[in-house]
């Protein structure tokens, strides 16, 4: 009895494992829909940007180091001086009027692209906690 019981908490572990995955795996497909609509042309296919111009999301240590922000400058748009990557942006991004499934789905797609490696899923949750202020 001990062994199908430690072998159906194994299982339960891993499907739970096995979901977490395969939502984050959509939510990246739905973003990467959503980036090629609204970020692709100041961000670039690659995500690289243009440098003094439009930072860029790959390789990116704002988005790393600065999740709740990057949440808030697409939720909100984004004005002022940032440094990505040493390099200082002062521009204007204009608000996309993205829903907060949209926003979660577009960070889970460039924090986990072009060299980034986000840890931890970012959710719908998540980016409705994100004020304005």
């Amino acid at each position: 009895m001990k062994i199908i019981l430690a072998s159906y908490i194994v299982l339960m572990m891993g499907m739970s494992g096995f979901s977490q995955n395969t939502k984050l795996e959509e939510s990246k497909k739905r973003g990467s829909e959503i980036y090629a609509d609204f970020c692709i042309n100041c961000h670039m296919p690659n995500g690289e940007g243009v440098k003094g111009e439009f930072p860029p999301l790959a390789k990116s240590d704002f988005l790393i180091k600065n999740r709740t922000k990057s949440i808030k400058a697409l939720k909100y748009g984004l004005k002022g001086e940032i440094i990505v990557n040493g390099v200082k942006y002062n521009g204007f991004m204009a608000p996309l009027g993205l829903s907060e499934d949209e926003v979660a789905d577009v960070m889970n797609y460039i924090t986990n692209s072009w060299g980034n490696k986000n840890k931890k899923m970012i959710t719908e949750q998540e980016v409705a906690k994100v004020a304005k202020k």
